[in-house]
């Protein structure tokens, strides 16, 4: 992982990922929760490639603005790039553009933090038991 690396994700724009199918609006365009979704997971799928085993990634931060609508039936793009990387290198600064056929679309900021998987999920389930709930995992 370096600064300046770039990593895309496309999807093409259906109903399943509108607007109207995530309930955050009443339209038939590409909804804000997906622009959201497509950036973690370029994200994940950019670290993912060199995380050794035991580890994986967790979305510590997101900021996106979806600047112009995009109609079912159009490819979608998001782009993200390194920005920075802690001195440890457990976290990772990404920049995102998201852009259609015609142009861009969004733009954002993403972080994302190395975890071990075990030390995370047990603090995740310790939660559950704190709160005295009953735990599936």
């Amino acid at each position: 992982m370096q600064i300046g690396d770039t990593y895309e994700v496309k999807a093409t724009v259906t109903d399943e990922i509108t607007a109207q199918a995530a309930g955050s609006g009443t339209l038939r365009v590409f909804g804000t929760p997906f622009l959201v979704g497509m950036m973690e997971t370029a994200g994940v799928a950019y670290m993912s490639r060199e995380l050794p085993e035991g580890k994986s990634t967790v979305g510590t931060m997101v900021m996106a603005e979806h600047t112009s609508p995009t109609p079912v039936g159009m490819d979608v793009t998001v782009r993200v790039t390194v920005t920075h990387i802690s001195e440890n290198g457990k976290m990772v600064d990404f920049d995102m553009e998201a852009f259609d056929e015609t142009g861009p679309v969004g733009r954002g900021r993403h972080q994302r933090a190395i975890v071990t998987i075990d030390r995370f999920m047990d603090k995740c389930v310790g939660k559950l038991a704190e709160a005295g709930k009953p735990s599936d995992y």
